[in-house]
Order: structure tokens, then sequence, then C-alpha cells
């Protein structure tokens, strides 16, 4: 078996992406940037689609490249072992105002099959080095209260945590139902 590793997305791990979609059976993927694929109207489940979306992501990692309203340039890469599809991680260059309250500079997924294996910890590592490299001095990572997992991987890699944001109406108007932890990261 080889070692896991970040790579670029690619049209290679197609038939291992889908099998790890569906194990995440319909709940939301973070750092895995389908919102890109979302906004792009891709049914990802076709080949031609998927590819379209590979191509996306790696043009918006580009920092000249001016990304579409709402969006901010980000850097996608995704966690491999061979030619299985094991997570995603997703750094983004900026922060807009849904960003700077819900989402932070990084997100990450494990797939199911894939977690304890410290692969999200990889994954953020490796995210943090990225993010020095784009000149952030501190970035910003959210997860929910209840996801113990990201939670004690984010803490591991030095992030302090700011604060718990309550649902209220405000939050609930983007979708955030439960309480989110908030933390900084010196990269």
């Amino acid at each position: 078996m080889t070692n896991p590793e970040l790579v670029a997305p690619s049209l290679r791990y197609f038939d291992s992406w889908q099998e790890s979609n569906a194990e995440w059976a319909g709940a939301h993927q973070d750092g895995s940037a389908i919102r890109v694929a979302d906004a792009m109207g891709l049914d990802l489940s076709r080949p031609a689609d998927f590819g379209l979306w590979v191509q996306q992501m790696l043009v918006e990692a580009d920092p000249s490249y001016p990304p579409p309203d709402g969006r901010v340039n980000a850097t996608t890469l995704w966690i491999v072992e061979g030619d299985t599809f094991l997570g995603s991680v997703n750094v983004r260059h900026t922060l807009n105002d849904y960003l700077a309250l819900f989402g932070g500079h990084i997100g990450y997924g494990i797939r199911p099959s894939a977690r304890r294996r410290g692969l999200a910890r990889l994954c953020l590592q490796h995210a943090l080095v990225r993010a020095k490299r784009l000149g952030l001095e501190r970035v910003l990572l959210t997860c929910y209260d209840t996801n113990e997992g990201s939670y004690r991987t984010i803490e591991g890699c030095g992030g302090i945590l700011e604060r718990v944001v309550v649902p209220d109406d405000m939050t609930r108007s983007f979708g955030v139902d439960d309480a989110l932890r908030r933390y900084w990261i010196q990269t």
C-alpha cells in the first residue's frame, strides 16, 4: 500500500471520488469545492461534467484569475492513496463575507471509510504551509461544536478558539443551524 499524498484534483480519480461521494450520503463535504460544481450546474456523476469541475478548481487556484461573484480564489487538493480518493482540503486565499462568518480560510473533509487515520491532520498541516506561502499570517477555521474530530484536529494543529457562535436567525439564513466553533491558527 502506498502512503497518502496530497495532489491536484484530477479526472484520474473519477471512479474513486464517486465511491467516496456515495459514502457521504448527501451530507455536505467540507473542503470539497462541490459548491463550485453546483454553481456551474454540473452533474458530477458524468465524467465530462466532473472534468469541467476539476478544470475549474485548477483555474480558481490561480491568484490572477478573477473568481465569479460570491467566490474567492481557492486551492483545492485531494488526499489520495494510490488510485483511491480519501478526502480533500480547500485553502481560500481570502475571505468574503460568508467565509469570514462561517467557512474560514481552510476546509477539509475525509471520506467516512478513511477516517481515524490522521488524514485530516495531514490535510490541515499541509494547508497551513500552503496558506503561509500565500502570505496569510493567520487563518480562520470553523467547525460545528458537535464535530469533535474536527475541533480536536484544529486544536492539535495550534488552533486557538475565538468563540462559539450560537445559532440565531442570521446564521440560520445561511444554513447554519448548529453551534459553530471559530478558531485562529498562526501559519
